[in-house]
């Protein structure tokens, strides 16, 4: 492991460390109330609800339960989000209790979780697909990648666990920490917020992230999406909304409110893409241009996707965490090198993975309040 990279991984075990004291998992039942409607603005929490970040649209739920007020409709009123420009930076925030609920990683909240017994749970999907493989104009075939970098916004993400699968099924193999065969490509950790300027400098061939950067470096020229990730894995969760146990042992009708208004804000924004996208813009939510923005909220057919019918380029707005995409994820991970310790994947069992971090219990009674069903679903990974 590199020194930056240890001190990095220091430095989070450190902050986990500290927020230990949260508390202990809480046992896992059937929740049988509904959210009560508040009497006085604070009542849930007794303080504004505290959201954090990245200025990515896997965001665009959470960032419009705030902005429509639908967390303050619900008796939880939201102080306005706080932007983080790296992974890093949001998780360290979150365990150290600066933040209440944030969209995470999938993978990285599984590390959180499992490896340093982070004390948190998934209660739902902000998203579905969102993500892509972007590289430079010349590189149409994935094999084109050999010898080159590319990046990926961290570790334990989506990005670095398809693009993987995208390269060994060309028959690359993926390395860190050297630089790259014939045969290889080198894999970096590097913030999405610089992505696109790196691609434009050909200081890498190309990385894979969440929109909005694979619609900026379309709308500037610099790259093209060389596969949509949801063409990859369909309606793949890339991130998951993610609170505290101790929210949920100490305020659990709060949680309710808060899976209430990401179920209400993905119904809206499902209804109104454009509306949507422009308010995350004018909003000051998210700092892209504008038709960055709009082109990955609505981003056309893709005309090249392997799987067409799959429609891997809409970003879908589905809140329920099914169990199979955990299981599928811990088998797909337990095939993905990263640069740290990967010791907490071996021998874990997918369905109790699945236990330990998702608690789906709020999600569940917020589509049922909304009158939504909770669709059937199959895993299909196909690079």
């Amino acid at each position: 492991m590199s020194e930056p990279s240890r001190r990095s991984l220091l430095r989070l075990g450190g902050r986990i460390a500290a927020a230990g004291v949260v508390g202990g998992l809480a046992a896992h039942g059937a929740w049988q109330s509904a959210a009560p409607a508040a009497s006085s603005p604070r009542e849930l929490l007794g303080r504004d609800l505290r959201v954090g970040y990245l200025p990515i649209t896997d965001a665009a739920a959470l960032l419009t339960a705030h902005d429509r007020g639908l967390w303050h409709d619900a008796g939880l009123p939201s102080a306005e989000p706080v932007l983080f420009r790296s992974w890093e930076a949001l998780a360290q925030a979150f365990v150290v209790g600066e933040v209440d609920v944030v969209h995470l990683l999938m993978p990285l909240a599984l590390q959180l979780r499992l490896q340093n017994d982070t004390p948190l749970r998934v209660i739902g999907w902000g998203h579905t697909n969102g993500s892509a493989l972007v590289t430079l104009p010349s590189i149409t075939e994935t094999s084109h990648l050999a010898g080159t970098k590319v990046a990926v916004p961290y570790w334990w993400s989506i990005h670095s666990v398809l693009t993987q699968q995208l390269l060994t099924s060309a028959g690359l193999t993926p390395i860190i920490g050297r630089p790259p065969g014939p045969r290889e490509v080198q894999l970096v950790v590097m913030p999405p917020a610089e992505m696109v300027a790196a691609l434009a400098a050909e200081q890498i061939a190309g990385y894979a992230v969440a929109d909005p950067f694979n619609a900026m470096a379309e709308v500037q020229g610099v790259g093209r999406v060389h596969r949509l990730l949801g063409d990859v894995w369909r309606d793949h969760a890339c991130c998951a909304v993610t609170v505290r146990q101790d929210l949920i042992d100490e305020h659990p009708d709060a949680v309710h409110a808060i899976a209430d208004g990401l179920v209400g804000a993905q119904a809206w924004l499902n209804g109104n893409r454009e509306e949507g996208a422009a308010r995350l813009t004018d909003g000051g939510y998210l700092p892209q241009p504008p038709p960055a923005i709009q082109r990955a909220i609505s981003r056309p057919a893709d005309a090249g996707a392997v799987h067409p019918h799959w429609h891997g380029e809409r970003l879908g707005f589905s809140a329920f965490p099914h169990s199979s995409y955990t299981e599928q994820l811990v088998g797909l991970m337990s095939q993905t090198v990263v640069d740290g310790d990967r010791s907490f994947l071996d021998g874990l069992s997918p369905s109790a993975a699945h236990s330990q971090l998702v608690d789906d219990r709020f999600i569940r009674a917020a589509l049922s309040r909304a009158g939504l069903p909770i669709e059937p679903r199959t895993e299909e990974v196909a690079p």
